[in-house]
């Protein structure tokens, strides 16, 4: 087992050094898990025009196959990813899942159908009452905030596009919260987004969930942003159940994920190329 081409990054922990050592020993025990922006996907100031890296789709066909199971798990709708994603009729992601808003839904490919709850209330009032809420602090559309809708489960609203982006996105923290409170939500900050959801759906809850329903013993978990936090939360939850794990992040930008992380890459193209390496290291157990 290995490719003389090409050489795998070694994690700086030991915990994540046992996790990659895991995955490699027994694939079929392993679980990979992604998120979508940042991490498979370079962040744009317009996230309509976000798309997987190009090595994304070849890398995972060749990894899934030999690995227990691959989910993407994001904040986006699952529509929305498996379309910016190419994964629908990928070949080898037969038994890819997607799982959007935190895992409120679910895409499989095995199906091409999306499971998911009602929209939510709450979100429905907030996103009734957010335009004025952005105009009344200067931040209306004009001012280059952006709304993004989320199926009715989540609403963000974006400050990349802002003429002080920073500023921006700090002076609306305290009102959107306000906001959400009053509706029974809370606030999620990433990086110049700040989205208003429903509690207790996060990716943490959603990749627990998933890792002990595919039965995996290893966890590889990429994310890069603060919403990914939860995730790294669960992966060493796992690991004090007994389970090994690797927490990858996916650029620096985010000095909170970047320094609980087992393995720092360089963003979405350095992802890709760790796909692709840790498929050309694995062959089929039964072999």
């Amino acid at each position: 087992m290995g490719n003389p081409a090409h050489s795998l990054p070694t994690p700086s922990t030991q915990a994540g050094r046992e996790g990659l050592a895991a995955l490699l020993a027994r694939p079929s025990r392993a679980a990979i898990a992604l998120d979508f922006d940042g991490t498979l996907a370079d962040i744009v100031p317009d996230p309509e025009q976000s798309r997987a890296h190009p090595g994304v789709v070849p890398a995972l066909s060749a990894l899934a196959p030999l690995v227990a199971a691959v989910a993407v798990i994001t904040g986006r709708p699952a529509d929305t990813a498996v379309r910016y994603g190419g994964f629908a009729g990928a070949p080898g992601l037969e038994h890819l899942v997607v799982l959007g808003h935190y895992g409120a839904e679910r895409w499989d490919a095995a199906t091409g159908a999306v499971t998911a709850p009602a929209p939510d209330l709450g979100v429905q009032a907030v996103r009734a009452e957010l335009p004025a809420v952005l105009e009344e602090r200067g931040a209306g559309a004009d001012s280059g905030t952006w709304i993004e809708e989320k199926g009715g489960r989540a609403v963000a609203v974006h400050t990349r596009r802002a003429a002080d982006p920073h500023a921006t996105f700090a002076a609306l923290r305290a009102p959107l919260s306000e906001l959400a409170a009053r509706h029974g939500l809370i606030v999620e900050p990433g990086r110049l987004v700040l989205e208003l959801r429903p509690p207790g759906v996060d990716k943490g809850v959603a990749l627990e969930e998933y890792v002990k329903a595919v039965g995996a013993e290893t966890v590889l978990y990429a994310g890069d942003d603060l919403g990914d936090l939860a995730a790294y939360a669960a992966v060493d939850k796992l690991r004090a159940q007994g389970l090994t794990g690797l927490l990858v992040c996916s650029g620096t930008e985010v000095p909170e994920l970047a320094e609980r992380a087992d393995l720092l890459l360089a963003g979405p193209a350095a992802v890709a190329d760790l796909l692709g390496e840790l498929a050309g290291h694995l062959r089929p157990e039964s072999d």
